[in-house]
């Protein structure tokens, strides 16, 4: 009992650390829900591959062009608005605290960071569809990873550093899901549209150019004293460099070995 209220002690404890502005937002108040819904999407990626086996692959062209292109307009309104934010409030690519108060441009900025992590469970879907149109080859172990990681890492973000330097690899990340859900939503169009998606080896190497530039942003910010939680710094950049390993695998085996044969 007592290691089970030492436990909760410090739970509630990093829990108060939040920041106060979000606490009653959306899945902000726990984790427990968020991490409730990621737990699904795993039993799903597991057992949704057996439960279709009995069932043929469902086409859903309509609905993967509307799913799409209705992740193109969240993309670009995300993009927008931590764009527009970030230069009203005069935000330094050097070194960036989160302002933490009521400013309106301040609060603006922890807005959009939380339809930022909330994206990253809409995009669950992405795996869904995989699964429901028996595309499994698909559902990789960097998919699954990705898709699983982000909410949490996001979910941490809105928490306790709702802005700061964390603007910066949401930004361009929304940046790249713009051209990359445009890229699936005029695949879904069918086969028709295959002579003009040339360009699907580019976007990869924009994906991964995404992982860089987080890289060097976050790897110059460890190196001088900027008032934003070291620990997040560490993180983000460990994380961009597993992304950064993972994506260059599949590129490696996607296009090196498709153009050997």
């Amino acid at each position: 009992m007592d290691v089970l209220h030492k436990f909760k002690d410090l739970y509630d404890s990093a829990l108060s650390l939040g920041d106060p502005r979000v606490g009653a937002w959306p899945l902000m108040v726990s984790p427990v829900p968020l991490l409730t819904l990621v737990g699904l999407y795993l039993m799903m990626v597991y057992h949704g591959p057996r439960a279709m086996e009995c069932y043929k692959p469902m086409s859903l062209s309509s609905v993967l062009v509307v799913y799409n292109l209705g992740l193109v307009g969240l993309s670009a309104y995300m993009f927008y608005e931590f764009t527009v934010t970030s230069i009203l409030s005069s935000y330094s690519l050097q070194c960036e605290p989160v302002n933490y108060s009521d400013d309106p441009l301040a609060v603006r900025m922890a807005n959009v960071c939380w339809w930022y992590f909330f994206s990253k469970i809409i995009e669950f879907l992405d795996t869904t569809f995989f699964i429901l149109r028996k595309k499994n080859d698909q559902i990789t172990f960097l998919h699954v990873y990705h898709h699983s990681t982000m909410p949490i890492n996001w979910w941490l973000g809105v928490k306790f550093v709702a802005g700061g330097q964390a603007w910066f690899l949401a930004n361009i990340n929304c940046f790249v899901h713009i051209v990359m859900y445009a890229y699936y939503g005029l695949s879904a169009l069918g086969p028709q549209m295959k002579k003009y998606l040339w360009w699907k080896r580019y976007l990869t190497i924009l994906q991964l150019s995404q992982f860089f530039a987080v890289i060097l942003h976050t790897g110059y910010n460890m190196t001088t004293d900027c008032d934003f939680p070291v620990g997040f710094n560490y993180a983000v950049f460990i994380y961009a460099i597993t992304l950064v390993l993972l994506f260059s695998n599949f590129f490696k085996k996607t296009y090196t070995k498709s153009k050997e044969n």
